[in-house]
């Protein structure tokens, strides 16, 4: 699974799929399940709808000892949806989505991030603040 799948399927994972954790279930039998989680880790904007991402992610961050701030800093946000946020998974996720600029401004390239990673969230129908 790529590196921004991996983020969104997290995101959207705490809304949509609070207890259906099996995210690689073949087509088997479970009836009850409207195969919510399959729609949360692909990113398709049809399938993911009006989610309170902002209030995910604050919630998560309020359970936490250490706040982070996920609403500007790509380290950040990956942390509190558990992830790795080495350089080295910037840098892949930096290839992954498209980014040209010079990966040893490690600055400019984790803004362009942050900024790559909020739109892709709202393209998949997720809500945040128009300051982000």
């Amino acid at each position: 699974m790529s590196i921004l799948g991996n983020i969104l399927g997290r995101v959207f994972k705490k809304k949509d799929a609070p207890a259906a954790a099996p995210a690689s279930g073949t087509a088997a039998a479970p009836a009850p399940a409207p195969e919510p989680t399959a729609a949360a880790v692909a990113p398709q904007p049809a399938s993911i709808q009006d989610v309170d991402v902002a209030g995910i992610l604050d919630f998560m961050n309020d359970q936490r000892d250490q706040k982070l701030n996920w609403r500007t800093s790509i380290v950040d946000l990956m942390k509190l949806v558990g992830m790795e946020s080495s350089l080295s998974e910037r840098k892949e996720l930096a290839d992954e989505l498209g980014y040209t600029g010079d990966k040893s401004d490690t600055a400019s390239m984790n803004i362009w991030l942050h900024k790559q990673v909020i739109q892709k969230i709202r393209d998949n129908g997720g809500q945040l603040p128009s300051d982000l």
